[in-house]
């Protein structure tokens, strides 16, 4: 494993290391941790990793990576940096001849997109976003539940990620964090819908397959003079005929990371918290609520092979992530293998994902800057 990004200071990278390192599939060995090369270096000595892996950039550990022998340079590298370079990074690696990890949004624009995924496509390789709730036993069970048929066709949809992390102005108090998310030069056209609400979408498309078909948002620039929005509120038309509403949030006081979800279908409901994500309610017409909980046998197959403890000890965050670095895993081994054929033969997000991502921002920023009640989406 190499890493571009998530250096001292950086909240993800280290979650991202934690995760993939997990189930002991993986080793840290190589790293462009910063935009400076001081900060690159002391990050790699926080890790222990030798100096001569430990790059200045990331066009120089692309190329002396690759130039290592077999077995010794990386599978892989994890892109963790703001949201300006997941693109190149992304493209550099794979041209090197490197299977990539990107974190979300895949780009800065549409157009970026869908050049990355030509390049992903010619490349042949490995591509994994990491859209980490997908990762979730009870995430995967819902997804069981529609997809077998057992609550009906899906009738509605609500999405919501409701925070309150940017209720002040931090990003002026040296919060690097909230720095390059709430500027146009790093984040790129969206805050909110990119960091979060991109969430909310990912997630009902994964559970339901439903595509959107047509957007009415609204956007909230509440705090100071941010020039990207910190809440945004859609109106979801989809493809089907089935109706949704998604709410993403950075100011709603009172909430950490309450990403939540409810799915109505013509049979029964569900609905799932990623606050309490050891649990599934599904919920009937005409019976009592039935609570699925991670780690019995009667879920699916996928929620259990999802999950490593018994019941009653909870999973959440990092085994999210380490759920579709696992997935990721399978598809590089069957690649050295040459059993790879597509990306779209594993369940972890992909680089078509990642197009519908930005799709989606882009959509819902045109749908807030428009006199107009509905912006169609593009079929990507």
């Amino acid at each position: 494993m190499g890493m571009v990004g998530g250096g001292r200071d950086a909240f993800i990278g280290a979650v991202h290391r934690m995760a993939a390192t997990m189930d002991g599939e993986a080793e840290m060995v190589s790293g462009a941790f910063s935009s400076t090369a001081e900060k690159s270096k002391v990050s790699g000595e926080d890790l222990y990793l030798n100096p001569e892996r430990v790059y200045d950039s990331y066009q120089e550990m692309a190329e002396k990576e690759a130039q290592l022998p077999e077995g010794e340079r990386i599978d892989f590298v994890s892109v963790v940096t703001p949201n300006i370079l997941h693109a190149p990074v992304s493209r550099v690696f794979l041209e090197a001849g490197f299977h990539v990890v990107c974190d979300k949004p895949m780009s800065i624009s549409l157009e970026e997109a869908l050049e990355l995924r030509e390049v992903v496509r010619k490349s042949g390789k490995v591509f994994m976003l990491t859209h980490n709730y997908t990762g979730y036993p009870m995430v995967k069970e819902a997804r069981h539940l529609v997809i077998s048929g057992q609550i009906g066709e899906v009738l509605k949809v609500v999405a919501e990620y409701p925070s309150d992390w940017l209720l002040s102005p931090i990003e002026l108090k040296e919060q690097k964090q909230a720095a390059w998310r709430t500027d146009p030069r790093q984040s790129g056209v969206s805050n909110c819908m990119a960091d979060i609400g991109t969430h909310a979408e990912n997630l009902t498309r994964y559970i339901t397959g439903l595509k959107i078909d047509k957007m009415c948002a609204d956007f909230g620039y509440f705090i100071g003079d941010r020039e990207l929005e910190d809440d945004g509120n859609l109106l979801v038309h989809f493809q089907g005929g089935a109706k949704g509403i998604m709410y993403a949030s950075q100011i709603s006081a009172g909430e950490a990371n309450n990403c939540n979800i409810r799915v109505y279908g013509a049979k029964a409901g569900l609905e799932w918290h990623q606050e309490h994500p050891n649990e599934l309610m599904i919920k009937y017409p005409d019976q009592s609520k039935q609570i699925v909980r991670r780690g019995y046998d009667k879920a699916s197959e996928a929620a259990n092979r999802a999950t490593r403890l018994p019941p009653g000890h909870p999973e959440a965050f990092i085994e999210g992530f380490a759920n579709i670095y696992l997935e990721a895993f399978r598809a590089i081994r069957d690649y050295i293998e040459g059993k790879f054929t597509s990306n779209d033969d594993y369940d972890y997000p992909n680089v078509d994902d990642g197009v519908l991502g930005m799709a989606f921002i882009e959509t819902s920023v045109k749908s807030a800057n428009s006199g107009e009640k509905w912006t169609d989406f593009p079929q990507v």
